[in-house]
């Protein structure tokens, strides 16, 4: 039967538009910050309190944090019934890490300067990116067993374990690079994650191509 778009797939743009967000905030941001070094420079630096580009990152980023928070609820109400158990749990964790990312970076952004040590700092270090990593590569690892499980699932699964390889990058490089270089493999972890609901978006648009027929 011939796939017939209702409304809902619609909402799956919302994604792809919350990923040009992002990527035009951490892009052009830098402009309002200067001496600001993308190679050095964690992108977070870009938004804490204080930050001469503050102001401008939160204009260029108004519709990513919205936008990929509807996206990925709709992601959720759509393959209800759908895809297989362990997809759908996978999915349902990736949405509660937006969520946490979304509200927890926002109360607990980091003090002037970047990380100054101060309480907000500690949240947003070491309670809410980890938060967000446990849940990011949970819910990966859970969308690669279900979606490896069954061959009509094996697209799925690819973009995940590549948004996982591209975390775990970021992650390790972080601690092998030398400082010089920490924001380039940083900004792997973080476009891991934000580009993988951008690819959930996709497919909702495309009806989980018919939850993969």
């Amino acid at each position: 039967m011939k796939f017939k778009r209702t409304r809902i797939n619609y909402f799956g743009l919302l994604g792809l538009i919350s990923l040009a967000s992002y990527t035009i905030a951490v892009f052009f941001s830098p402009l309002d910050y200067p001496g600001y070094d993308w190679m050095s420079q964690a992108v977070s630096d870009l938004s804490s309190e204080g930050s001469p580009s503050l102001r401008l990152w939160q204009q260029l980023s108004a519709l990513y944090g919205v936008c990929g928070l509807v996206s990925v609820m709709m992601v959720c109400v759509y393959i209800r019934g759908k895809l297989n158990k362990i997809i759908r749990h996978g999915i349902y964790e990736f949405a509660l890490m937006t969520w946490v990312s979304a509200v927890g970076y926002t109360i607990f952004p980091l003090s002037a300067g970047g990380y100054g040590g101060k309480f907000q700092d500690i949240m947003h270090v070491y309670v809410i990116t980890v938060l967000v990593i446990i849940f990011s590569v949970s819910s990966l690892i859970l969308i690669m067993i279900g979606g490896y499980k069954e061959k009509k699932y094996i697209s799925l699964a690819v973009w995940a374990s590549i948004a996982l390889t591209f975390m775990f990058a970021g992650a390790v490089g972080a601690q092998a690079v030398p400082r010089g270089y920490f924001g380039i493999v940083e900004r792997c972890s973080v476009f891991s994650a934000v580009s993988f609901n951008g690819i959930l978006g996709v497919y909702l648009f495309n009806g989980f191509w018919e939850a993969t027929e």
